[in-house]
């Protein structure tokens, strides 16, 4: 029998390696098998929101942090508290506020004195962040200092205070949420730390349907109490077979080619050394400052291979690193005043990239090689 208090340590326990299934089609069918469980206990307490709940599981199998933007009373924080719940892992809430100190999250030392001895030592109290799933809410309503205690943790999973790591326990899954539309006392997260959430999910009003029966369910007597249907040990094994799945160089290199497209600081060098000009993008170079970085590559690749698995696919696909493009890129895109004057959203330019980047590769010169071949 598993030790109950493993996922609770401070040691924080390594990730199990070899975690394998007979064969992929054993694989495939426990992956959608934990999500089936997954959707069937979070649909007794959230109603519709289909893609979200879809995009935030996707971010829990691949071991990814995600944030979810929407305007107030979508249920940002009943969704992912139910998540955890149906987890059976330790959860933890932080409601972030402008008064929040970095402490407040990690934890702090405090001394303390044997009362037998009288000798006093220091202590270190650990703060809500030592849990397997925290909801950082709000979180762009604290100041960056305190934005910035969450950093270490997202990457490194751990805690570094008095000069002491202490590790945190795995799983570990940030997902936080934001108000989109307030701006007054809001404090809008650095990007070097957009950058440490996987997904960036947008959330919007429900359809008429859906909301008439979140007004029935909210306005009787009954409780809808979801079950923990998977384990600490059934999270790791899931992420271990989603990481397992084939993909393919050339769809890796299409997932490069739909980020190295935002760099328009940085021109295509591997094209322009082949003799042929590089794709441009007109939503790229007039809306976009600073496109994507390398981790945005790594992460369409592992979020397309948890989709393909849930697709009930053994490999990837381009379709796959298509679906999963949005979520992955609209936080890691940062658009000029020209797109604040127009109108633009990052999802606009998102659109624009995945209709203009071919998902073969061949460039101008190899389509026209063969075509003369064809004919």
């Amino acid at each position: 029998m598993a030790d109950p208090n493993r996922f609770a340590s401070d040691a924080g326990p390594p990730l199990p390696t070899n975690i394998t299934a007979a064969d992929p089609e054993q694989a495939v069918a426990e992956v959608r098998r934990a999500h089936d469980r997954l959707r069937a206990e979070i649909s007794k307490v959230v109603v519709g929101q289909d893609d979200v709940v879809d995009q935030l599981l996707l971010s829990l199998f691949c071991r990814g942090h995600a944030l979810v933007v929407g305007v107030p009373g979508l249920a940002k924080t009943l969704l992912i508290s139910t998540i955890a719940r149906t987890l059976g892992l330790q959860f933890s809430r932080i409601q972030f506020t402008p008064d929040l100190m970095p402490s407040d999250i990690t934890g702090t030392e405090v001394i303390e004195e044997d009362r037998s001895t009288g000798v006093r030592a220091l202590r270190f109290v650990k703060g809500p962040v030592f849990a397997n799933v925290i909801l950082a809410d709000e979180i762009n309503r604290t100041p960056p200092k305190t934005q910035a205690a969450l950093l270490e943790a997202m990457q490194e999973h751990q805690v570094t205070v008095g000069g002491v790591q202490h590790r945190l326990p795995w799983p570990f899954f940030v997902l936080a949420t934001q108000n989109p539309i307030e701006q007054e006392g809001t404090y809008p997260l650095p990007e070097a730390q957009l950058d440490r959430f996987l997904f960036n999910i947008t959330i919007s009003y429900p359809r008429e349907a859906e909301e008439l029966e979140i007004v029935r369910r909210t306005t009787s007597r009954a409780e809808a109490r979801p079950e923990p249907v998977l384990s600490g040990e059934d999270v790791l094994r899931v992420q271990d077979l989603v990481r397992e799945t084939p993909a393919a160089d050339y769809v890796i290199k299409y997932a490069l080619r739909l980020v190295r497209a935002t760099r328009v600081k940085t021109p295509d060098a591997d094209a322009l050394s082949a003799g042929e000009k590089p794709v441009e993008i007109k939503a790229v170079k007039d809306y976009v400052a600073w496109g994507a970085g390398p981790r945005a590559s790594q992460s369409l690749v592992l979020a397309a291979k948890a989709r393909a698995i849930l697709a009930g696919s053994y490999h990837v696909t381009p379709q796959h690193i298509r679906d999963v493009a949005r979520p992955v890129l609209r936080h890691r895109l940062m658009l000029n005043y020209n797109a604040e004057a127009d109108g633009v959203a990052t999802d606009d330019v998102i659109t624009a990239l995945l209709e203009r980047i071919p998902e073969d590769g061949a460039g101008p010169a190899e389509r026209k090689r063969m075509d003369a071949v064809m004919r």
